[in-house]
């Protein structure tokens, strides 16, 4: 009912075609990607674990990408959830429960967007993939901020780590809940979009510097050059 209520308040057609109706149609969500691939900043910030995504940063990913962080269009956290959980896929294992971390954005972000998109995708992929006991997948949010980020608009990869460096930290509490489960855990980081990759890298730091090893990194999407290319090159 709250999709539906939302879908009409903003404006009852599809974001990715116009058709109206719902905020997504049938023949646009058939055209989402269904597996993770890997990908990979070039140049890569040093010790980044490996990376996968559901697909390129173009087109109708980023069209949703945006809708639902930026204007708030809630009902596309389903399909984006299911793109998450595509490029989580290849981390899932047998007999372990795979804990996703999101990136969290800043308070104020958070306040202004009115939701926390990330996180709110991060649910929908885990309740996708947790299937016991053949797949057990949690959100648990372990980050927090603990120092202003710049706009990283229009900085390149050196200053965009530079940008990040520090500005992630492990909630106490929630590093204490992850400690009591006693059930072995693969982590993993969660974010919309990879590009430079300090962002995340950056998450690594943070939970490693913790005592947490990081299995590795998912997001929705990632930019043109952060994909391989045929052929070898990247």
């Amino acid at each position: 009912m709250q999709d539906t209520w939302l879908d009409l308040v903003h404006g009852g057609c599809c974001v990715g075609c116009g058709r109206a109706g719902r905020s997504l149609c049938r023949a646009c969500a058939a055209g989402l990607p269904v597996r993770g691939r890997a990908a990979r900043p070039t140049p890569c910030p040093p010790g980044l674990v490996a990376c996968t995504t559901a697909g390129e940063y173009d087109g109708l990913l980023r069209t949703l990408v945006l809708a639902h962080k930026e204007q708030a269009v809630l009902s596309l956290a389903r399909p984006l959830g299911r793109c998450l959980a595509a490029a989580v896929g290849p981390f899932l294992a047998p007999r372990v429960t795979t804990v996703l971390v999101p990136v969290p954005s800043p308070r104020a972000v958070v306040r202004g967007r009115g939701h926390d998109p990330v996180l709110r995708m991060a649910r929908r992929a885990a309740a996708r993939l947790h299937h016991p006991p053949h797949a057990r997948v949690e959100v648990l949010a372990l980050l927090t901020t603990r120092l202003p980020v710049a706009d990283q608009s229009g900085l390149d990869a050196v200053a965009r780590r530079r940008n990040r460096e520090g500005t992630l930290q492990v909630r106490p509490r929630a590093r204490a809940r992850l400690a009591r489960s006693g059930v072995p855990v693969r982590v993993v980081v969660v974010d919309d979009v990879l590009t430079t990759g300090a962002t995340v890298r950056e998450a690594q730091r943070a939970l490693e510097d913790a005592g947490v090893p990081v299995a590795g990194v998912a997001t929705v999407a990632a930019t043109r050059r952060r994909l391989p290319v045929p052929g070898g090159r990247s």
